[in-house]
């Protein structure tokens, strides 16, 4: 089967009806707890690692079991409205080709990450901050390859083993409760050929600590691979206007860790691995026409939910939970086509054979 072409068919209109229906459910008896530990979560975008000792201070000695605990609060309930629409993987992707849909452009950059990682039958990668496991099961249907995916959040590694289970993947892909703080990770040295995350590391407040493990983790000659959110050289942290548009994107994409696409690559070779890709695979740089795609999608479906809460067929916290997740789209809209951050620097690295 052609690549790509198995992970499509993971996403039949069947199963997208019943992933619609299922989050539907889940959100609409979302108990009043859930919506205000979901809300709650957004003040931990108003931090950076980079203030970790200050934190540390400010808030309590514990403050990352806090944290921690606040990243499932927030992505328990964004993981079911993202199901709603095209971002059931919860991420962006680089705009290969604005004239189709998200989807079609996140298997057309899942299909590219497979090819440079070489992954074949029989390998074995692991997917740091899996999500749902929907890349991890489309990485294992089109290559064969067995996939170990790991997520703090409980909720959705059950919906991961569940979802590989329904297409029979579940030989193939395995998800478990896992936390990229918690260092050294779980695995053995030189266990796996590729490892990759999309739009994860974040969350990861000792980002050269972590490649340094997974240099660990792989097997001479591997490589590792990662889709993430980087700060451009255009931007200024001293101008108040790039200053602004950054307070109001951190919440919407989620984000703590701020790191230049300089950095990042950095950090990477500091850890021992070579750089063989670093680029935005974009066209033209600009995630904005996918980024528009997904802020119509969610402003018309806005407009039906407050439809129907106006004729009670939807509780109240409805308008609430997309009022929370639509707000500020406009600036991550006006900052990527300013340059002056991304979701979507590409980066592929080797770990020396």
């Amino acid at each position: 089967m052609p690549p790509s072409l198995a992970a499509s068919n993971l996403h039949s209109k069947r199963d997208r009806l019943s992933t619609i229906l299922r989050a539907y459910w889940t959100l609409y008896t979302l108990p009043k707890e859930k919506v205000d530990a979901f809300l709650g979560a957004y003040d931990i975008f108003d931090r950076d690692w980079s203030q970790d000792d200050k934190l540390r201070h400010r808030v309590d000695n514990n403050y990352y079991y806090s944290t921690k605990q606040k990243i499932i609060d927030y992505y328990s309930v964004l993981n079911q409205l993202c199901s709603l629409g095209q971002i059931e993987k919860m991420y962006i992707p680089p705009a290969i080709d604005p004239s189709k849909s998200i989807r079609s452009n996140q298997l057309l950059f899942e299909q590219r990450m497979c090819r440079d990682l070489g992954l074949g039958k029989g390998g074995l990668a692991l997917d740091i901050g899996c999500g749902r496991g929907r890349v991890a099961g489309g990485m294992a249907a089109d290559t064969g390859a067995r996939v170990i995916g790991i997520n703090i959040d409980p909720e959705q590694v059950a919906i991961g083993n569940r979802f590989a289970a329904t297409h029979g993947l579940q030989g193939q892909c395995q998800f478990e409760i896992g936390d990229m703080n918690d260092l050294p990770l779980p695995f053995p040295n030189d266990g796996f050929e590729a490892i990759y995350h999309i739009q994860a590391f974040t969350y990861s407040r000792d980002l050269e600590g972590l490649f340094r493990d997974i240099h660990r983790l792989l097997r001479p000659g591997g490589k590792f691979a990662c889709l993430d959110w980087v700060t451009l050289p255009d931007y200024d942290p001293a101008n108040p206007r790039h200053a602004d548009l950054m307070r109001r994107i951190k919440p919407l994409i989620g984000a703590i860790g701020t790191p230049t696409s300089k950095q990042y690559v950095a950090l990477l070779e500091r850890a021992g691995f070579d750089i063989l890709v670093s680029e935005n695979p974009s066209v033209d740089g600009l995630q904005a026409p996918l980024i528009e795609n997904a802020e119509r999608f969610y402003r018309r479906l806005a407009s039906v939910v407050s439809f129907c809460i106006r004729c009670a067929i939807l509780p109240r916290h409805f308008q609430v939970l997309f009022d929370r997740l639509r707000k500020d789209g406009e600036a991550f809209i006006e900052a990527d086509r300013l340059r002056l951050v991304t979701t979507s620097h590409y980066i592929v690295a080797q770990k020396p054979g």
